[in-house]
């Protein structure tokens, strides 16, 4: 049994109001009833194709927006609009790694520069050099001298998400939430930033939430991953239960399109995982489909899937989902 959640969104539900010509104005309807909770110590990838609403999910817990309707809640205790030191309290124990490290980063500064900003924001009353190259060898950043100093542009795209690591680190957060943080990478350099976020997890005993498209990298670092699909959570567990026995067919199609060597294959040589011709286009979220928001590239969808979205079905091993054929079942057996 795991600890209780550290930070979690209940039930969050999140409206856009956008401008368009002659002073019309729209709803992005971003995120729908979703649920999520982050454990001490604990990966969970958030995985979905973009414009699915796995930013917007992460900016609600970072505090950049507040939730339409539902909670966040840090140990359990809602939380609401925060200024000021109560702002600042709430961001010394969570922290957000955002995907491009050049844009996060001052260019104007040297590395010096915004680690001491990030400790002089949060009162740190140690001494300030010390910690700064404490920070750069907690994320491998050695000799620290010869980073220091540097400015932005000065270093590899890798070196800058490690800056952008160590200056999220100086806090002592709680929660670490990682919005595609290896995306913009060379891919030389995704494995030894996942190993990175790996050892901090397990060192620090953080809370981490990996946002990411690529469900191969999903897999390697989380213990629990969660599929989302326009704005609304389909499938979630233990993360070799998804990967190897999918059950949403939104997450077999994620699968389909990302090769594994190591993925379950028939006798025959064939993927055990549903084929997905023409999948089509996600949805508009000013305009959603009713019901499932997947059933209009689904190839399995029934009548029920396009009225109403699927209680969620649960296995022992704590794999779930939300999809009508598993719903269905359950209710005739």
């Amino acid at each position: 049994m795991p600890d209780p959640a550290v930070l979690e969104a209940v039930d969050v539900s999140m409206r856009f109001t956008v401008r368009g010509g002659l002073g019309r104005t729209a709803t992005v309807r971003a995120l729908e009833h979703v649920s999520l909770r982050l454990h001490r110590g604990r990966t969970v990838a958030l995985v979905g194709e973009s414009g699915s609403g796995k930013t917007t999910l992460a900016r609600l817990f970072a505090l950049m927006y507040q939730p339409t309707s539902g909670e966040i809640r840090l140990r359990g205790e809602p939380v609401g609009v925060r200024r000021g030191s109560t702002a600042r309290a709430y961001y010394s124990e969570v922290q957000m790694v955002l995907q491009d490290p050049f844009a996060s980063l001052n260019p104007m500064h040297t590395v010096r520069h915004n680690l001491r900003r990030a400790l002089r924001l949060h009162h740190f009353d140690g001494d300030l050099e010390e910690r700064m190259h404490e920070l750069l060898r907690r994320v491998s950043l050695t000799p620290t001298q010869d980073f220091i100093g540097k400015l932005p542009h000065e270093l590899s795209g890798g070196q800058r998400q490690r800056v952008s690591i160590a200056r999220a680190l100086a806090v002592a957060p709680k929660v670490l939430l990682g919005d595609e943080p290896i995306s913009m990478l060379d891919v030389s350099m995704r494995l030894d930033l996942l190993n990175l976020l790996a050892s901090l997890r397990d060192e620090e005993g953080l809370a981490l939430l990996y946002i990411t498209h690529d469900i191969a990298s999903a897999r390697y670092l989380a213990e629990e991953i969660c599929v989302m699909y326009a704005g609304q959570l389909v499938e979630g567990g233990p993360a070799e239960q998804v990967i190897q026995n999918p059950q949403h067919p939104y997450t077999k199609l994620l699968l389909e399109a990302s090769p594994d060597p190591a993925r379950t294959v028939s006798a025959a040589g064939q993927s055990s995982f549903l084929p997905i011709a023409d999948a089509g286009e996600p949805p508009s979220l000013i305009d959603p489909p009713g019901g499932c928001r997947f059933h209009p590239r689904c190839p399995v969808a029934k009548a029920e899937c396009r009225t109403a979205f699927p209680a969620r079905t649960s296995a022992a091993d704590g794999h779930w989902t939300n999809c009508w054929l598993y719903t269905s079942e359950s209710e005739a057996s």
